[in-house]
């Protein structure tokens, strides 16, 4: 990890982070539950989600975490609805903060050559494509479907009541657990595999800008 890194991971914490935080809180707040609203959690405000912890994971391993936003899922017509559609609007919005983050990259890339690739453009081509690969491991990161991960909310929109509550006794070991098969190793190959098929998706996604930039510069 260099200097570079850092500074790229600490643009993501400020910039995707609440943005994920703060999509929970929005979709939550539409759906009838406006605890986030309330506790000053519907905010783009890094600080209002601002975790230690998961900040410092971010630095270090680009991948981190912040306050979970309050929901009450009883203020929910469909409690487990509400749950899965709110848990979803975080990776949703990791993906398109990545959608964007490629957009500028790409635009700055043909602006190089165009214009001549210096260092202002360079760095910066970087950092937008950078943060493109952090914003989709994050969301693909928060979409295991295992608490208190949000997949595990989408995931047990499709499960019985019983069976439910029943895992949700169980969040706090599951949790360790995953930490602990993460720490080996063994789920980089799978998770890489699909950040790899999540950014070739968003790179067909943002063809319009290609088309652009080879008819004005080549």
């Amino acid at each position: 990890m260099n200097l570079f890194d850092i500074l790229v991971r600490a643009i993501v914490l400020m910039t995707a982070i609440p943005v994920h935080e703060a999509a929970h809180a929005y979709v939550a707040d539409k759906l009838g539950d406006h605890t986030a609203r309330y506790r000053g959690r519907l905010t783009l405000n890094p600080m209002a989600h601002f975790d230690l912890m998961g900040s410092i994971a971010m630095i270090l391993t680009g991948i981190g975490w912040a306050k979970p936003v309050p929901i009450n899922p009883l203020n929910f017509k469909d409690t487990k609805k509400g749950m899965a559609i709110s848990a979803a609007a975080g990776p949703a919005s990791n993906l398109i903060v990545a959608a964007i983050s490629l957009a500028v990259a790409k635009i700055l890339l043909y602006a190089g050559y165009g214009i001549g690739m210096n260092y202002v453009i360079s760095t910066l081509y970087t950092i937008f494509r950078s943060m493109c690969f952090i914003n989709i491991s994050l969301a693909i990161f928060n979409l295991i479907p295992i608490p208190p991960f949000d997949g595990s909310r989408i995931f047990n929109y499709f499960l019985s009541d019983k069976l439910y509550f029943k895992i949700m006794e169980y969040e706090r070991y599951i949790f360790i657990g995953l930490l602990v098969v993460l720490f080996t190793g063994i789920l980089d190959g799978p998770l890489s595999l699909l950040a790899g098929l999540v950014f070739k998706a968003l790179d067909k996604l943002t063809f319009i800008i290609d088309i652009i930039g080879k008819v004005l510069f080549f």
